[in-house]
């Protein structure tokens, strides 16, 4: 599956990669989760009807027809080794729309009304505070403790591939 120029990749990982897949959507990557137990012969019928990457442990997958040009095999090893692979893979780009989708279900996340503000507790709710929120579940985000702790490592990703670039930019969540 090649890609157009200036087209983002779409990406549909297997259950194993269910941490990727949460750090890919926080990113800003369209990333689909296979649920638990669904044939590998469905996930690979997902993946190529919706032109996405199917990223995967399972070296079965692999004797399938439909992986050949959509699958992509991971080596076991640590999350920050699958997104250096990933970035070098496709030229991913970690800061150019992180935190624009929802991290459960995939969704774009939109801007937060009052109703969704008051859901944010009282000791995180400075003056200035961007809240969004999941239109699908209902999910609400803001720039807490754990947004902070994602966005130091989608950094430190974007600065392993392309140094110096978006390493100081503000992230608009």
């Amino acid at each position: 599956m090649a890609l157009d120029a200036g087209q983002q990749p779409r990406f549909h990982c297997d259950e194993m990669l269910a941490h990727l897949a949460r750090f890919l959507r926080a990113a800003g990557f369209d990333t689909r989760l296979a649920s638990d137990g669904v044939p590998d012969r469905q996930i690979l019928r997902e993946a190529v009807d919706e032109g996405r990457w199917l990223l995967t442990l399972d070296r079965n997958i692999m004797e399938h027809k439909l992986a050949r040009d959509v699958a992509i095999l991971l080596q076991q090893g640590t999350l920050d080794e699958h997104a250096e692979f990933l970035a070098a893979r496709f030229d991913l780009d970690w800061l150019g729309q992180a935190f624009s989708r929802c991290l459960l279900d995939n969704a774009p996340l939109e801007e937060a009304n009052a109703a969704h503000y008051a859901r944010v507790p009282a000791e995180s709710r400075p003056v200035a505070q961007v809240v969004k929120h999941c239109p699908e579940c209902g999910r609400i985000y803001w720039r807490g403790s754990h947004f902070q702790r994602m966005r130091r490592r989608l950094v430190d990703w974007q600065e392993r591939h392309c140094p110096s670039e978006h390493a100081n930019d503000d992230i608009a969540l």
